[in-house]
């Protein structure tokens, strides 16, 4: 079934240098893939910045992507996943008028209902977050679209492979190589 277009999380581990986001997503632009999301961050090893992008492409499309990716200058490593090899979320925030807190208990059963929590509360607005899986945020979108909303934002995904960092076994086996 390599041909079934999945979604795959890809973790990308670069030098921080300027100019590498640009080099990395034109390897995806170069094969016409869609970047569903993408977050960086640095990492678990000093000087050593992360990548976590999502794409949804057949198997061998992601396999020929990460060794595309392998070589780019500054790219340390590339490595893809399938989402039950990760554990994975979102975070969004939503700007709701706070007139919608004065009927009632309603709208903080709502949000209580889907895990929320409220961050800010302003005269004008509040300010409420939730993390989780992209659906759980689209839900409690469409809940708050009933009401009122000013603002909806959401993070691209952080993902950790259930494995051990498959980083510090490359470099461990490169460091035994020399």
């Amino acid at each position: 079934m390599e041909n079934q277009i999945e979604e795959f999380t890809i973790s990308v581990f670069t030098e921080n240098q300027a100019g590498l986001v640009q080099r990395v997503v034109s390897v995806f632009t170069r094969r016409h893939i869609n970047i569903d999301s993408l977050t960086t961050s640095k990492s678990s090893i000093e000087g050593i910045h992360r990548f976590t992008i999502v794409i949804r492409v057949a198997e061998n499309q992601v396999k020929k992507l990460v060794a595309a990716l392998d070589k780019q200058i500054d790219v340390i490593k590339a490595f893809y996943y399938k989402n039950q090899e990760v554990v994975y979320q979102e975070i969004a925030l939503y700007k709701i008028p706070t007139q919608a807190f004065a009927f009632g208990d309603e709208m903080e059963q709502l949000i209580r209902s889907h895990n929320a929590r409220i961050l800010s509360i302003e005269p004008e607005y509040i300010v409420v977050e939730k993390t989780g899986y992209q659906a759980e945020t689209e839900a409690l979108l469409k809940e708050l679209e009933k009401t009122g909303i000013y603002e909806f934002v959401r993070s691209g995904r952080v993902a950790i492979a259930k494995t051990m960092e498959p980083l510090n076994k490359y470099l461990q086996s490169i460091a035994t190589e020399v």
